[in-house]
């Protein structure tokens, strides 16, 4: 999943906290193909509700059939659906995590985000002596109760999206925003509400519903492989050409709401663009 979560002996760990109560869970593929999670915690409820969010991060009750049966055989993404059928999109188990990390991804290298999530978490993630994992701050935490705006920017976060994740972590950690919602409506008012905050747009919105609040009919289209991806498709293969959020939208559309899980598929390989142009040539 991510820096958060190491490979110990072919397990992966990963502390994920209910509340502030920290539960180490594991998860390991069998040779099956099974997946096996298990969570340690003092108290055996908050295991439990670890082990539901990890299932989410990792699509485990996602049903694939609908899907394959309608686009196995799509000229565009059907290939890659032929040889990978289980793919599915990077999740994460706290929503919270997924926005403030996609704030830190906003038009910078994903290397260098990567580098300033980790100092973030070095300086303010959550740390358990016992399995000797750290998780992501709490919204609280980001929200002004260890963080200040310098200290975002020592990370070097830029000043203007350090302000941004303050009011937003404070927003989410008074619960005036509530982005652990399952409900589809809910999540929908949340979006709004966060995109009333200043420098947060549809595609930090869209990758957090994406990677954290099991929203496959979500794709984030302001995302640059994307913009890349169906540029080069609606220009007949110039590597150059960049579409707008718009295009990108319309041409995901046809997947209705499985959108999210196509553009992942779509960006598989180079191939596809082939597939794409094709398919829009009729060739």
């Amino acid at each position: 999943m991510d820096g958060l979560a190491p490979v110990r002996g072919g397990v992966l760990q990963r502390l994920v906290h209910d509340a502030e109560q920290p539960v180490h869970v594991r998860v390991a593929q069998l040779s099956s193909g099974n997946v096996l999670i298990g969570a340690q915690a003092d108290d055996p409820a908050a295991a439990g509700r670890a082990i539901e969010r990890m299932r989410r991060a990792l699509w485990l009750d996602l049903d694939l059939a609908p899907f394959h049966k309608q686009f196995s055989r799509d000229p565009l993404i059907g290939a890659s659906v032929r040889s990978n059928p289980t793919l599915r999109p990077a999740g994460r188990p706290h929503a919270f995590e997924a926005f403030a990390w996609a704030v830190t991804e906003q038009l910078i290298e994903y290397e260098r985000a990567v580098a300033i999530q980790r100092r973030i978490v070095a300086a303010l993630g959550r740390y358990d002596p016992v399995s000797r994992l750290r998780d992501s701050p709490a919204a609280a935490v980001l929200g002004g109760g260890g963080a200040s705006a310098a200290r975002l920017e020592s990370f070097d976060l830029s000043a203007s999206r350090a302000i941004t994740l303050i009011k937003a972590s404070r927003e989410i950690a008074a619960g005036r925003i509530d982005v652990d919602t399952l409900d589809p409506v809910a999540q929908e008012e949340g979006w709004r509400r966060l995109r009333r905050i200043r420098g947060i747009g549809t595609w930090t919105v869209e990758m957090m519903a994406l990677t954290a609040q099991g929203r496959v009919d979500q794709i984030p289209a302001g995302d640059l492989g994307f913009i890349k991806f169906v540029g080069r498709a609606l220009s007949g293969g110039d590597p150059y050409a960049r579409a707008s959020e718009d295009q990108v939208r319309e041409f995901f559309a046809p997947y209705g709401a499985w959108q999210g899980l196509a553009g992942v598929y779509a960006l598989r390989s180079s191939a596809n663009v082939k597939s794409a142009i094709m398919q829009l040539t009729g060739g």
